[in-house]
């Protein structure tokens, strides 16, 4: 990590969406792997992290009470700072996120130097993967996770027609977290509020569009999968029971 004095730096962990794909009645991050709900190894990753000094984590409308006794209070997450309630899209519970920091909502909030941007679905994040985003925030100002496609990626038209193939070494699949200068996510999602820019579908498109800054993008790990089908929750439990044996192996 940045030999310097290091900046502060508040994630915000959305866990507000409904999971609708997933077909269960539980919501998605509270569904229990190895005992227990997908929303904690989430939050541990930020807990335990060197590059994280806060959490402002977004929950479903009436979850709060939920998330602090359940999820903050019996695991011991003391980085959470505050519990927001979330919006209908994720556009909205980013900007209810984004208001705590702005606001300063919990003590400290106001100093935060950089945002991470995370989806509470995406368990696996590692250390590794904050680190490296940190460093290249400091450089760029806005950064991404993401790593190379694997597979080629056609272009189609409304009717499914292919009508471009980019050189796959062009195409990136894109991941969380996803990470700003305070300032600079905070103005970009005003005026997206303003503008009702709806057709904005992550945190790097609103900096694009809003604020014509360019998004640098660094690689993250495959592993670092988004909950959103039955499928992944099997393919998270594998990752994570073998993260598991490597630390007994190590220790």
């Amino acid at each position: 990590m940045n030999d310097g004095k290091k900046k502060d730096c508040t994630a915000v962990v959305l866990s507000a969406g409904q999971g609708r794909r997933m077909g269960s009645s539980v919501q998605k991050q509270y569904i229990e792997i190895e005992g227990r709900p997908v929303i904690y190894y989430t939050l541990k990753a930020f807990q335990e992290s060197r590059v994280i000094d806060d959490i402002v984590l977004v929950v479903g409308k009436g979850q709060e009470q939920y998330a602090e006794e359940e999820i903050v209070q019996k695991y011991q997450f003391s980085k959470v700072r505050a519990i927001v309630e979330g919006g209908a899209e994720r556009y909205d519970s980013v900007w209810q996120g984004l208001l705590a920091i702005r606001d300063g909502e919990f003590p400290g909030g106001g100093r935060s130097d950089y945002v991470f941007i995370h989806d509470g679905a995406r368990m696996l994040v590692d250390e590794e993967t904050l680190e490296r985003g940190y460093e290249t925030v400091l450089k760029y100002r806005a950064c991404v996770a993401g790593m190379p496609s694997k597979d080629t990626v056609k272009l189609v038209d409304e009717q499914a027609v292919a009508v471009q193939t980019p050189q796959r070494k062009f195409v990136w699949t894109v991941q969380t977290p996803q990470i700003f200068e305070k300032s600079l996510i905070i103005e970009a999602y005003s005026r997206l509020m303003r503008e009702q820019c709806i057709e904005v579908t992550d945190d790097a498109m609103a900096v694009e569009r809003m604020m014509d800054v360019p998004v640098k993008l660094f690689e993250a790990s495959y592993e670092n999968i988004k909950i959103t089908t039955p499928e992944d929750l099997a393919i998270a439990e594998s990752f994570l029971r073998r993260r598991n044996n490597a630390v007994k192996n190590e220790s």
